[in-house]
């Protein structure tokens, strides 16, 4: 875009009846968005970059935003600006919920301008997922290569989010390859698993079970990871209608896919928080800046409800409380390095209502 949109604040009950009309009107009976709102008074919703197609995750350095487009480009926006050129662009499946789906920088991405994508393809009639390792220079292509290969796919369950932790390990999210697979079970598949993962692709010494990229096992569909200040890693997941989880994930540990959902077998860990109706979880964060006053420290974005929520893992759902509204499907969020808040939108994956200019990349700032 050439210039920002400055959105109207409106204060959160406007929010929360803009949302709950949006919420109980049919799918087949669809109204149109209203204007962004968030209950922040302090706050303010500035929409950065209009007609993205199909975005999947975001990620941030300095002035510029990296967002997939599931049908295989890297878009930049930079200094608040679309660029007209894509950094890259791959041949990519034409499945649901597969395409280049997750992406992340390189911890030291300041000096050596990596940046990591996992993208879904087929050969020889099968889906498979790979992690590609990208070189930038100056918002353009210079290398790519393939560090981790062979990740079962899945035209619905795909799985796809990867980001670095705290330990500069490269941890990536799979999903099953169907409701009826037991591979999540299976220690030989990386089919419903955590993957942890050295930044060249190889396996860490230290990873729980021995010659193993697999850090947990036993997930169906993760959308989203985040770390908070003790390092303690969570993740978001799809459950199959019902059932969305949020996990503690802990190293070597079995979260129940397919054979348990939620809890209620001791064999398996229990999710933190547990979604009955699903809200279709997205992106999750651990927010750190001090740009925004927010009253609990995890945001989650939302995709069926159509909110970005803030909520206390210890005080469970009664603390959960709506950020923004009123844009529809929120696929993604993460916090720039001033603290403020970049979400991007999925009004055109197929499941929600467009309007002429989704997909939307917005920023949340003071």
């Amino acid at each position: 875009m050439d210039k920002k949109i400055q959105i109207i604040q409106i204060i959160g009950i406007i929010g929360a009846i803009i949302f709950s009309i949006f919420v109980l009107t049919s799918p087949n009976d669809p109204i149109p968005l209203p204007e962004p709102t968030s209950i922040s008074k302090s706050a303010s919703v500035i929409i950065i970059a209009e007609n993205l197609d199909k975005p999947r995750g975001i990620a941030i350095f300095d002035d510029r935003v990296f967002v997939t487009e599931k049908d295989g480009l890297i878009r930049v926006i930079q200094n608040d600006i679309l660029l007209d050129s894509p950094l890259a662009t791959f041949r990519s499946v034409n499945v649901f919920d597969g395409g280049l789906l997750g992406i992340t920088l390189h911890p030291e991405f300041s000096t050596n301008h990596f940046l990591y994508v996992f993208l879904t393809y087929e050969e020889d009639g099968n889906l498979w997922n790979k992690i590609l390792k990208i070189e930038e220079s100056e918002n353009k292509l210079k290398n790519v290569e393939i560090i981790f290969d062979k990740i079962p796919a899945s035209s619905f369950t795909n799985g796809g989010f990867i980001k670095f932790g705290p330990d500069e390990k490269l941890y990536v999210g799979t999903g099953t390859v169907s409701d009826s697979s037991h591979l999540p079970q299976d220690l030989n598949s990386l089919a419903g698993k955590i993957l942890r993962l050295n930044d060249d692709g190889s396996i860490p010494d230290d990873n729980p079970f021995s010659n193993s990229p697999v850090y947990s096992l036993g997930h169906r569909h993760p959308q989203g990871m985040t770390w908070d200040d003790d390092g303690n890693l969570y993740v978001a997941e799809f459950g199959p209608e019902k059932n969305d989880e949020i996990n503690l994930i802990l190293p070597g540990k079995n979260y129940g896919w397919p054979e348990e959902q939620c809890s209620g077998d001791e064999t398996f860990e229990n999710a933190i928080l547990c979604y009955d109706p699903s809200i279709e979880p997205g992106g999750i964060l651990f927010y750190t800046g001090d740009k925004l006053d927010f009253e609990h420290p995890f945001i989650l974005a939302s995709m069926r409800t159509a909110n970005l929520y803030q909520l206390d893992f210890d005080e469970g759902l009664s603390s959960q409380k709506s950020i923004l509204s009123g844009i529809g499907r929120v696929r993604d969020v993460v916090q720039g390095s001033d603290g403020s808040l970049y979400v991007i939108t999925s009004n055109t994956d197929g499941k929600g209502f467009p309007d002429r200019t989704d997909d939307k990349l917005l920023r949340i700032l003071k």
